[in-house]
């Protein structure tokens, strides 16, 4: 994955929004029993854009234990005894298991393989338990599971294999005899309760070597061996996308880009190379995954194809660039590195689609899949920050790729935001070059989407199309789901330059969460669906092949000043602030404070340590993030805010905030964010932040710095050290009234989309232009309170069919409150 424009990606993100409305430029106030009228008025003679198949697809990279704990059915962790401090500082290579006798984990010449490092060393009498993931090995009642087991043990031991839970026994346990060298042992257990909380425990009977301890329910996703968790796969093969990006995201463009070898030193913090996936599970590398555990590689390269292949979609893989990123910032100057790369590239192409008498179809072929996956399209690169680096690279895998297999559409990217100095030079870097397709990725605030609508309608239709491969709305409320579902009726309308999109992540085990918002939650034993996946699905599963061109009146809106109090905050820094004043626009004193006396000005509502030091505010922890304290009146507007800013240390600069209305609602301006790379103006609404401006820029430790901030209405102009820095207007409606019309040519259905992300109910009057239609119309319906959240046991956000008899050439509805509507109507 990749960058929030909240704080940088590879941080955990902000939580739920708070209501879509609450900001800005806002429709008049409305009560829940108002009813506000819009009318909608489509052309079925003009011809919209084409809309391709595979326009909506999944992401999907191993964050949140998407992977191992999650998608990939093993239920053993840590089977292999790779976890390493390299992973994360609390694992060892016992993580996971219970000793009862005496075991050690060995890493010399009497191993597995070269690339299965480390194995048990288990003595006579002795036992492990393994504890699973989340609250343990979750069986169910008459199901089956396969054990397996490389063992060496010369002298011969017989292995007693149990699977218990503090209650008593799961199955019946089951006794393997092993003699001699290594060799691969397996055993079935059919479950006789179901239990989430099971243990599974090998004791040997005499001194003996273990690797690749595993337990795999029977039935996997399409009864795949090595396969994939059941319900998890039928989630997303029930989205029924047309393309499955895959494996990231910042998996792909951070670490080390050297091999897993002895050349290399058997570097455990390495960029996702496809090679080091493939083959038989105990031949494959493992890595320390970015966000903080340990990647068997078990679910591999071969298993994405599978995947794809086995829902019908489109495989789209990303492989590195040699530009790191996602913090990391680096670009790899090695040209024989670099070549090696772009030849795994090809190959990687070759191992797709090559016929089975080549070298790499033909290790596809051996792994069981002699047809090819059919890849069509690739990326290289993700989100790099460096552009110009990142670009001449990525124009040699252009050029290979391209000499080789001139089908195959090579995608660039623009960086890790939806605007700014690196997304500006991306594009114009992709467009100069004519490249075929262009990622990008943003995670903004649900108002962002609301009031972006519009974002594609002016891009090039002549330049590269685009793939928004992760886009989010920071949260996973009904409110999420409704501003993102009326930005997706603008990526329709667009359909002609946005040729594919895919929400980003896709999977969450509530258990190891490294980012939210997440798609589908789930556990060791159950999964639900967001709100968000509902509109997700509900678009996906309807989404026509062509735009009918159609037009709706919009919100009245009402414009306010931007109003607030002041704030000064750090993050991961410490810093100084004196001399703070603001002064209204008629020369008004609103707030002095030099920090003579105390602090009493100033509500401390973040993070952190702040006191009163030599007549400065400071504030003292380097650790700390979001520090926030904030001053003055909510309903102050149209002034200016002056103050003196000295970095102490830590990785970034200031912040300093205005229009304060809480803790969720502000403005503040990000001097030196980023790690200390970029500066801009964020926005903060119910929690979620979205760039207002941005460009780059570093703070230096020690220097002080004037900071002044002008607010005039909607207009806000930014001074550093009395030099203009930027401006802005933030006067873009937000508007909660979206539609778009598309037709399924299949079966000649009309299918009208309306979002109404408001709180009065619209009272519509739809215009079909002559169209001649059915009086009957089938009615999808997601209706929910705004803050209402899907969890295991509750699901509130849920679609509700109905049937609709009123239609006409011309006739109204009404679109509920907080609702998303498709109505299909057939044609005669």
């Amino acid at each position: 994955m990749s960058h929030s424009t909240t704080r940088n990606r590879w941080r955990l993100a902000l939580g739920a929004s708070a209501f879509l409305l609450a900001a800005a430029v806002i429709p008049a106030p409305a009560h829940a029993e108002d009813v506000t009228d819009y009318a909608i008025t489509v052309d079925p003679t003009a011809k919209g854009a084409k809309i391709d198949d595979t326009m909506y697809g999944v992401f999907f990279e191993d964050i949140n234990r998407a992977a191992d704990g999650g998608l990939y059915a093993e239920l053993v962790q840590n089977r292999s005894f790779e976890y390493s401090t390299a992973d994360n500082n609390s694992y060892t290579p016992l993580t996971s298991w219970a000793v009862d006798g005496s075991a050690q984990v060995v890493n010399d010449d009497g191993r597995l393989n070269a690339r299965n490092r480390n194995y048990l060393s288990l003595g006579a009498g002795s036992a492990v338990t393994n504890a699973g993931y989340n609250t343990g090995v979750h069986v169910e009642e008459g199901k089956k599971y396969d054990f397996s087991v490389w063992a060496r043990a010369e002298s011969g031991t017989t292995l007693t294999v149990t699977l218990k839970d503090a209650d008593g026994t799961l199955a019946s346990a089951r006794q393997v005899a092993v003699k001699g060298g290594w060799a691969k042992y397996t055993a079935t257990f059919t479950a006789t309760r179901t239990s989430s909380v099971g243990r599974l425990s090998v004791a040997s009977s005499g001194a003996a070597a273990l690797d690749m301890v595993s337990l795999f329910p029977r039935d996997t996703y399409k009864h795949q061996s090595n396969g994939l968790r059941k319900d998890l796969a039928e989630k997303v093969a029930a989205l029924h996308p047309g393309f499955v990006r895959f494996p990231g995201g910042c998996l792909v463009n951070t670490g080390s880009m050297e091999d897993y070898s002895e050349a290399s030193g058997w570097q455990r913090k390495r960029s996702y190379q496809w090679k080091d996936t493939i083959g038989p599970v105990e031949q494959r590398a493992t890595n320390s995954n970015f966000w903080g555990y340990n990647q068997s590689y078990g679910l591999g390269y071969y298993e994405y194809f599978r995947l794809s292949e086995d829902i019908g979609a489109m495989p789209l893989p990303v492989v590195p660039a040699l530009v790191t990123g996602c913090g990391q910032n680096k670009a790899v100057d090695d040209d024989a590195l670099l070549k090696r790369h772009i030849q795994d590239t090809l190959d990687l192409i070759e191992f797709a689609n090559g016929p089975v008498t080549s070298t790499w179809g033909k290790k596809r072929a051996q792994m069981g899949h002699p047809k090819p996956f059919h890849l069509t399209h690739i990326e290289v690169g993700n989100e790099e920050n460096l552009p110009n680096e990142f670009f001449a690279r990525f124009q040699q895998f252009r050029a290979a790729i391209e000499a080789k297999y001139p089908y195959v559409t090579v995608i660039s990217n623009s960086g890790p935001d939806d605007s700014g100095s690196t997304f500006d030079t991306a594009w114009k870097l992709n467009r100069d070059a004519k490249v075929d397709m262009v990622d990008e990725h943003y995670y903004n605030s649900p108002q962002w989407f609301l009031q972006n609508n519009d974002r594609y309608d002016s891009y090039d239709r002549g330049g590269p199309k685009v793939f928004l491969g992760e886009y989010a709305s920071q949260g996973n409320t009904f409110n999420n789901g409704l501003a993102e579902a009326a930005y997706m009726t603008g990526l329709e309308r667009n359909a002609d330059v946005v040729k594919l999109a895919s929400y980003a992540p896709l999977f969450a085990n509530e258990d190891y969460v490294q980012w939210r918002p997440d798609l589908v939650w789930f556990n060791n034993h159950a999964s639900w669906n967001s709100a968000n996946y509902e509109v997700q699905k509900l678009f996906m599963t309807n989404v026509g092949d062509r735009v009918v061109p159609s037009t709706a009146t919009g919100t009245p809106s009402t414009t306010a000043p931007i109003s607030g109090a002041v704030g000064l905050s750090t993050w991961a820094t410490t810093a100084a602030y004196d001399d703070v004043e603001v002064t209204s626009a008629d020369g008004q004193t609103l707030l002095s404070d030099d920090f003579s006396g105390d602090a009493s000005k100033w509500n401390h509502t973040g993070g952190g340590s702040w006191s009163i030091q030599d007549g400065q505010y400071v504030q003292t922890d380097v650790a700390a993030e979001n520090t926030m304290v904030s001053a003055g009146d909510a309903s102050w507007h149209d002034y200016d805010l002056k103050v003196k800013a000295t970095k102490k240390s830590g990785k970034e600069g200031f912040l300093v905030a205005f229009g304060v209305k809480d803790t969720g609602n502000y403005y503040w301006w990000n001097l030196g964010g980023w790690n200390n790379t970029t500066s801009a103006v964020e926005q903060a609404v119910g929690g979620g932040k979205s760039s207002l401006i941005s460009k780059p820029g570093t703070i230096e430790t020690g220097r002080t710095y004037d900071i002044e901030v002008k607010v005039r209405g909607r207009q806000v102009t930014l001074y550093l050290d009395g030099q203009e820095w930027g401006s802005f207007q933030d006067d873009k409606p937000a508007e909660p009234f979206r539609q778009v019309v598309t037709k399924d040519a299949r079966t000649g259905d009309l299918i009208v989309k309306v979002v109404n992300a408001q709180s009065s109910d619209a009272r519509t009057a739809v215009d079909l232009g002559g169209a001649k239609v059915r009086s009957t119309a089938r009615v999808t319906t997601l209706k929910a309170a705004p803050d209402a959240v899907n969890t295991e046991k509750e699901t509130p956000v849920a679609p509700v069919t109905s049937t609709f008899t009123g239609v006409a050439d011309t006739f109204t509805y009404t679109f509920p409150a907080n609702s998303v509507t498709f109505l299909r109507i057939k044609q005669k």
